[in-house]
């Protein structure tokens, strides 16, 4: 516990500075006294927790690198009240971070990323595609630039007054990064930490298929009758054209011309084989993933200079065949103390990262919705392997007619074909360096400068090689049957800061601090997208120019600058009664000039009320309430710019904005939020409580909305609109077993967040936010944000779905059906230390919330899942036609008719579409699932040696760990998947279309201190 001497506001930036206290005379009797922690705020400020009127949240180093991640935001779920992760598990994919709700309809929710007082560029680099839960690749979001293993740690700003003086940046949120700087030390510091991971499919969050029937779409008609070998006698042959799992029963004994009869060279070439399941399913396909991350550190300084310096290598192959991760992270910080009241500091952060074979996402060309939703599971998934390996050529299972010679892709490629030639790659570099300086003005008035540069390059390429089925690709999105496509992308923001701080010591009671400073950020970016169309003249040669045909490219060039002025004034009486008000302007280029300035503020007060009821099972006690204003901007960009295409023939070509803009009339989102909040520690600090009540208003919210294609436009971008936010949080500690050998910790974090959309623009009740096939994402007044519309089940007065006379699901229209919104989250993190040995675990648990599963959809009209190929209630395979007499099949949906008796009709289920999924007649809220889960988020358990054992050698500290992520979905709602599993970060959540499996993790770690 650090001791501060009372009755002084405690303030420092993230140099490490403090300000200067103010001197006590030899009569002020002032002691020293233990106070409940200093954290970092807003700006870098450091503060005693005590002061603050607002809820934060902080995390050590330990909570957030005791396991390997590629993006250390992942580390941080179950783990912080309030705080909603979503890891989607893409390889290298992006994380979605909201606190206390979303906020804006169309705008960004994310939490603002600040590393060491600066804000940093935070977004996903995802294609709009892959956002909006449509086709294409998560290329990861920028956080996964920040190396965890120099993560001092992690404080966590919820609310509009802890954030209030980042201005617009920080309306929804703050996560606030501290580093490791350097110490003072009579010798280098040097620290090695290195990680070896394994990781397999976690089987719970994949298809369990039936292994009944195999390909076709027609039950036992699905064959196709032909004389393959030329004896005139007709031979029966597989339906290769056909995408799914609905065809005849397994029968050891009946030979069939397959797929593999049809490709020279494979060992069943020519030959009729045994009708039966594939040894191998498509859950083969997955391999071991492996992860080495090994992290070096060098610490230390003496009374003039402090550095640190920690360089970080990220290898790792994913669980898809040809999916690997190499990433090169180099921070460090320098500080020179040049006299007594000057100092400099000088820091950096450089990640280089090259990424081959990322999943591709999305509902076209993916090979994840192959599994889930289309396959023959006659088909081996290894003998395909062994056949691309063979040939290096796209023979698939899927021919368009073998019959005739044509041994083309129809609608999907070999898998193996798609992960080592159709296979996407990116590479990206990043720096965020800067300098601040530190002057003393007097003892009582510091000034600092600081100037930082946040750079990113990017490159993400497409390929599709020759060969290859056809598919949308390229600008044209034209079905193309090979192709290259490229993007780059260059962004660049400098920040400038000047702060100065004073502390006033106006008695022995009452004492202040001031804060004043501006910002000035400009923001740069350009980007230049191209892809070839038509094809490639030359297979494997991979440029532009190797184009059958011209399109112009896309080139985006953006400017936009934004600056701030803000003041906070802080009172505190006697360190337990605080008072705090800020207030910043800011002025931004993204809106037009009569509305670009606008002002907000916050106040805050806390009352530590323990200072005033002494008592001896309450070491701590607090109350704080709090009120702020905060604006929210557009990104930069003009809405409406065109976007240059080149030049065809010599004359310039452009896009025209298919949205109306208003531009002179746009202002900012206003956000206006509550908190009341109570802190107490109790029982010598074996009890800890932090709960918080809070209420969040943002209004004039700036979305798109439709209007009338005769306008020449489809879209007008107004400001409109209310959403809400209301909940309380729950931050609990307990030490339920404290002694000089053993304790057992217990941190719970809970929360519960209502959202509601109040408003939309005027006489408008549903914004349609994205589209899923049947189903939509949508923002519908009196719901909450992300609600689901589509079709839905008629219901009686007792809730009994009903029935037509034909025995199906009648079946209502533009129903709201779910939301993407969890009812609560929370995680409880248990840590056991007995001596030297150290045992951790992490429950996260999310509750209610809708997911919509187009996997399930899909996969049940063609029969995948074992659901589909059981026995019926008369004990007779549901896929035996209804005219088989005693032998009928078929099944009896549960419901009622009409009239309110019990359904006792029996429907055909011997074909595709017959009783299950979405060509069914099932509305769309049969694939409407509860997204709640219970998991085993991490595990870890640690020995560090004892100090007499190394006392003879070169090594101070050496600490041993096995270490476990994702270890056990303990409950799930939603089958065959995980329920964070998804296409992107983003406002669009809650759709799964092929996606990928969670990965179960396995690590060992070694820690060396010399």
């Amino acid at each position: 516990m650090k001791k501060l001497t009372a009755g002084v506001l405690v303030l420092v930036l993230s140099s490490s500075l403090a300000v200067a206290n103010a001197q006590q005379t030899k009569k002020d009797s002032i002691k020293t006294q233990e106070i409940e922690g200093v954290v970092v705020t807003a700006l870098g400020i450091k503060r005693e927790k005590k002061s603050l009127g607002y809820s934060s949240q902080t995390l050590d180093a330990e909570k957030v690198n005791s396991v390997p991640t590629t993006n250390f935001i992942n580390n941080l779920s179950g783990k912080v009240a309030g705080m909603e992760i979503k890891n989607n598990g893409n390889f290298g994919g992006s994380s979605n971070i909201v606190l206390r709700g979303a906020k804006s309809i169309t705008g960004d929710n994310q939490a603002l990323i600040v590393l060491d007082g600066v804000p940093i560029i935070s977004g996903n680099l995802n294609s709009g595609d892959a956002s909006r839960g449509r086709d294409g690749f998560d290329f990861g979001n920028a956080t996964a630039d920040i190396d965890p293993n120099n993560i001092e740690s992690i404080n966590v700003l919820k609310g509009a007054a802890a954030t209030a003086l980042y201005g617009s940046m920080a309306a929804n949120g703050a996560v606030i990064i501290t580093t490791k700087k350097g110490k003072r030390s009579k010798s280098l510091g040097l620290s090695i930490n290195s990680t070896v991971s394994v990781g397999s499919m976690d089987k719970s969050t994949f298809p369990e298929y039936q292994k009944l029937y195999g390909a076709g779409y027609n039950g036992a008609d699905s064959f196709i009758s032909a004389d393959v070998n030329g004896d005139g006698i007709p031979d029966t042959v597989a339906p290769t054209g056909d995408d799914a799992s609905y065809g005849p029963a397994y029968n050891p004994n009946l030979l069939v011309y397959q797929w593999n009869a049809f490709v020279p060279g494979n060992p069943n070439f020519g030959k009729a084989t045994p009708w039966v399941a594939a040894k191998n399913d498509p859950s083969k396909f997955f391999q071991k993933s492996l992860s080495f991350v090994n992290s070096f550190n060098l610490n230390g300084g003496d009374e003039l200079n402090t550095y640190n310096l920690t360089f970080t290598n990220n290898n790792e192959t994913g669980i898809l065949p040809n999916s690997k991760l190499n990433k090169n992270m180099l921070s460090g910080n320098f500080s020179r103390k040049f006299a007594d009241n000057f100092t400099v500091r000088t820091f950096l952060t450089f990640n280089d990262q090259t990424t081959v074979g990322r999943n591709s996402v999305g509902y076209n060309d993916n090979i994840l919705t192959g599994f889930r939703q289309w396959w023959p599971l006659n088909v081996d998934i290894l003998e395909l392997r062994d056949e691309y390996f063979r040939t290096n050529k796209n023979y698939t299972w899927n021919m368009n007619a073998p019959l005739d010679g044509d041994l083309s892709a129809a609608f999907w490629n070999n898998p193996y074909w798609d992960r080592y030639q159709n296979y996407s790659s990116d590479d990206k570099t990043r720096l965020i360096t800067g300098a601040e300086l530190s002057y003393d003005v007097t003892k009582k008035f510091n000034i600092l400068g600081r100037a930082t540069v946040d750079y990113t390059s990017s490159k993400q390429e497409l390929r599709k090689a020759v060969g290859s089925h056809a598919e949308e690709f390229g600008l044209a999105q034209a079905d193309e049957t090979s192709g290259y496509w490229v993007y780059d992308d260059m962004i660049i923001r400098q920040t400038y800061d000047l702060i100065g701080r004073y502390t006033w010591n106006v008695s022995d009671k009452f004492n202040a601090l001031f804060v004043a400073g501006g910002q000035f950020m400009d923001q740069h970016q350009r980007s230049t997208e191209n892809s070839t169309t038509g094809g490639l003249i030359i297979p494997g040669l991979y440029t532009v120019g190797n184009s059958r045909a011209y399109y112009p490219s896309i080139e985006n060039n953006i400017r936009g600058q934004k600056s701030g002025v803000y003041a906070q004034a802080s009172f505190d009486y006697d360190k337990y009664l605080f008072l705090e008000g800020t207030i910043r302007n800011d002025t931004s280029t993204a809106l037009p000039k009569s509305n670009r300035n606008y002002t907000y503020f916050s106040l805050g007060s806390s009352f530590v009320f323990s200072e005033l009821f002494k008592s001896s099972w309450l070491n701590f006690g607090k109350v704080r309430l709090s009120y702020a204003e905060v604006g929210n901007d557009m990104a930069f960009g003009r809405p409406g710019f065109f976007s240059s295409r080149g030049t065809v023939s010599g004359l310039p070509m452009a896009d025209i904005s298919n949205t109306y803009v208003d531009f002179d009339a746009l202002k900012p989102e206003r956000q206006k939020s509550w908190e009341v909040g109570l802190e107490t520690s109790m029982f010598k600090r074996r009890v800890t409580l932090d709960v918080s009540l809070y209420k969040t208003n943002t209004k004039d919210l700036l979305f798109s909305v439709p209007q009338s294609p005769s306008t020449s436009y489809s879209f007008s971008l107004i400001n409109a609109g209310e959403t809400q936010n209301k909940g309380v949080e729950v931050a609990l500690g307990i030490v339920p077993i404290k002694s000089s050998d053993f304790q057992w910790d217990i941190n719970v974090n809970w929360s519960k967040n209502k959202n509601t959309v109040v408003a939309l623009n005027q006489g408008r009740n549903n914004l349609q936010l994205a589209s899923f096939q049947e189903t939509t994402l949508n923002a519908t007044v009196g719901e909450a944000y992300g609600t689901f519309r589509g079709t839905g089940f008629v219901y009686d007065a007792n809730g009994n779905k009903v029935v037509d006379d034909d025995g199906h699901y009648l079946v209502a229209t533009d129903r709201v059906l779910g939301n993407i919104q969890a009812d609560w989250i929370g995680g409880v993190y248990n840590t056991f230390r007995y001596k030297n040995f150290s045992l951790g675990f992490l429950i996260d648990v999310k509750k209610g919330g809708s997911v919509y599963s187009l996997d399930q959809s899909y996969g049940g009209l063609t029969g995948i899942y074992a659901y589909s190929a059981g026995l019926n209630d008369l004990g007779n395979p549901v896929r035996n036609p209804l005219t088989n007499g005693p032998n009928s099949g078929g099944i009896i949906l549960p419901g009622v008719k009409q009239d309110g008796r019990p359904n006792d009709v029996r429907i055909d289920a011997s074909y595709a579409g017959g009783a299950y999924g979405t060509d069914a007649g099932i509305p769309q809220e049969a694939f409407i699932y509860d997204a709640s889960y219970v998991k085993l988020r991490e595990a870890k358990i640690s020995y560090t040696l004892p100090s007499d054992l190394l006392k003879n050698t070169f090594i101070k500290g050496m600490t041993l760990s096995l270490l476990g992520q994702n270890l056990w979905i303990i409950h799930k709602n939603l089958p065959d998947a995980d329920p964070e599993a998804g296409t992107s970060s983003g406002n669009i959540q809650g759709f799964q279309s092929g996606v990928m499996p969670s990965t179960r993790i396995y690590s060992f770690n070694v820690k060396l201190d010399f």
